[in-house]
């Protein structure tokens, strides 16, 4: 196994392992976390709520004891069209080969504990790809916009950041392309940046600060502020435990959602310039406070709570892409992928193999530009007087 194998599995695995173990803590603030479980979450827990099935009558879902969520069932099912037309995406893509798997495709649900379509887990945002795809019959350059706003689209990049690997600015485009097909506004911008954050962390050598300076370079409006803000305040910590109220006090002024997070406010989720989605800058906290440590940054994004399985998911990613496999708990990949009855290595040996078709024909692509070049010149030159 190469280098890169290595750390696409890594992003993969490592987001999922966040999944996981952040669907338990999902919704609920540090304080209730840590009523609930006697202390922070240090590894894989039962759900929060006991009467997980009734609980929440619109969210019937076994969040907890190491199962997976919609994050990484739509992220496998990405993969999965990468895998099949095995070339860059667009919103095109999403409507042509994504919604079909939604609708079409029995698979096992560990938090429904079932086999059916992965449409009976999405929750309403997700479901809108469906709506407006298949039913609607919008342009999937357009079918994002009237969403609500949210990080729906952003918690599957990490396939796109692995496939343009070391080229974050590529990965930025291809996100941003992906997501006009889900999102809008800064949930849109944010998919782009984070798709570009993985690619940066999938560069040999590259450190957490590299990612973070990607982000910022990148991310326009609301979601670069915010990214600034948390960044600097994590930088003064070196405990994501310990960072978690500094991080939240200073994404709040870009946070629609407010303050209870199951009870939003009424101008939640709508679009706007000067705001960001919360996942991805807290993710980027994180991740500077644990020094890219993979543990530590997951550990940091599913005690804080509010959408801390996407959070973790997030941190995750770019953390695994950072480190590699080793970076990666070996004991919590097998137990979710026990738990979840999914082989959380495979992705990530699918999109490496991907990614290499992808870049040979980037290759072809790039010699031909190169040689339509270099003859529009020499008859320039030709051609003067």
């Amino acid at each position: 196994m190469d280098l890169f194998e290595d750390k696409a599995i890594a992003a993969l695995a490592g987001a999922a392992v966040g999944d996981a173990l952040g669907g338990a803590a999902e919704g609920n603030t540090p304080e209730a976390i840590r009523a609930r479980y006697g202390g922070p979450i240090e590894g894989i827990v039962g759900p929060f709520n006991a009467d997980w099935r009734t609980a929440r009558p619109i969210a019937p879902y076994h969040k907890g004891d190491g199962h997976v969520t919609d994050d990484t069932l739509l992220t496998v099912a990405l993969v999965e069209v990468y895998d099949e037309v095995r070339r860059h995406l667009t919103a095109f893509d999403v409507a042509d080969h994504l919604v079909p798997r939604l609708i079409g495709e029995r698979r096992w649900i560990p938090e429904l504990e079932t086999e059916t379509i992965l449409l009976q887990r999405l929750f309403l945002a997700e479901k809108w790809l469906v709506a407006r795809l298949h039913y609607g019959h919008v342009d999937p350059r357009e079918a994002g916009v009237g969403n609500i706003v949210n990080c729906g689209a952003a918690m599957i990049m990490p396939p796109v950041g692995v496939v343009n690997a070391g080229d974050p600015d590529t990965a930025y485009a291809e996100g941003v392309d992906i997501a006009g097909a889900h999102q809008s506004s800064y949930g849109r911008e944010a998919a782009g940046v984070f798709a570009a954050a993985v690619a940066e962390a999938m560069r040999p050598g590259a450190g957490v600060q590299d990612v973070v300076d990607t982000a910022l370079r990148l991310a326009k409006d609301g979601t670069r502020d915010a990214i600034d803000a948390v960044a600097t305040v994590a930088a003064r910590h070196r405990d994501p435990m310990g960072a978690i109220d500094a991080i939240r006090d200073a994404v709040r002024p870009f946070d629609t959602v407010g303050e209870t997070y199951r009870s939003p406010a009424r101008d939640a989720r709508l679009p706007n310039r000067t705001k960001s989605i919360e996942e991805l800058p807290v993710a980027l906290g994180m991740l500077l406070a644990a020094s890219g440590d993979h543990r530590a940054a997951v550990l940091g994004a599913v005690n804080y709570g509010r959408d801390s399985d996407s959070i973790a998911v997030m941190a995750g990613s770019i953390a695994g892409a950072l480190g590699g496999r080793r970076s990666v708990d070996a004991e919590w990949v097998q137990r979710i992928g026990e738990a979840s009855r999914i082989d959380l290595e495979r992705p990530g040996r699918t999109m490496a193999a991907v990614a290499r078709d992808v870049w040979a024909a980037d290759g072809e692509r790039a010699a031909a530009r190169a040689a339509a070049r270099r003859d529009l010149a020499a008859s320039a030159l030709t051609a003067a007087p």
